[in-house]
């Protein structure tokens, strides 16, 4: 009878280790997969080849990498105007939520150029796009990061619909860099009134 009941132990524990195997087996290869690789609608117009393709842009640090993707220029215009190129360039495991040309255009003109002439407040909008962390589509879904410029920025959403502030929508998240994940955003971030 213990010998039996001994066996059953075994048996029962055994289960119990092969259960945990057996369930990760059984989990959906695609999430694995997945991780990482860019999602959302604009990521359809990236070039497949060349310096502002994905593979191209994986070469570059941020800074560099934004300056081959033309939808971007407008913020690489900014960050040239506050002298931020080579912070980003030399950044390490970064996050940079990246407004496109149309996301600037959402602003009205004469209060973009008061910005774009104004070092200390463009300095403090653009850091507030970066956060000193690499966040992945799978931190996103209900995030909460602290940005360079000292503030929080929260994350929202499901699948690939996922949404900065509430406000700003990414159209093209996971993108990589040598030194940093961009998520491509439909407008500009503004950082707290402080």
């Amino acid at each position: 009878m213990n010998a039996h009941r001994t066996g059953v132990r075994i048996l029962v524990g055994s289960a119990a280790l092969a259960l945990p195997l057996s369930m990760a087996t059984l989990a959906p290869a695609a999430s694995a997969d997945d991780m990482g690789k860019p999602f959302g609608p604009a990521c359809a117009s990236v070039p497949k080849e060349g310096a502002g393709s994905f593979d191209g842009m994986a070469k570059d640090p941020v800074a560099t990498a934004a300056s081959h993707n033309p939808d971007l220029s407008t913020l690489v215009t900014a960050v040239k105007k506050a002298g931020l190129v080579d912070t980003l360039n030399n950044a390490k495991n970064v996050t940079v939520f990246a407004p496109t040309n149309d996301a600037f255009k959402k602003i009205p003109k004469a209060d973009l150029d008061k910005v774009l002439n104004d070092k200390a407040q463009l300095t403090k909008i653009l850091t507030y796009h970066v956060v000193g962390e690499k966040v992945m589509k799978d931190k996103l879904a209900d995030g909460s990061f602290k940005t360079l410029e000292g503030s929080k920025l929260t994350t929202s959403g499901s699948g690939e619909a996922f949404k900065v502030n509430d406000s700003a929508k990414i159209v093209c998240g996971d993108v990589p860099t040598s030194n940093a994940t961009v998520h491509i955003i439909d407008t500009v971030l503004m950082p707290p009134k402080s």
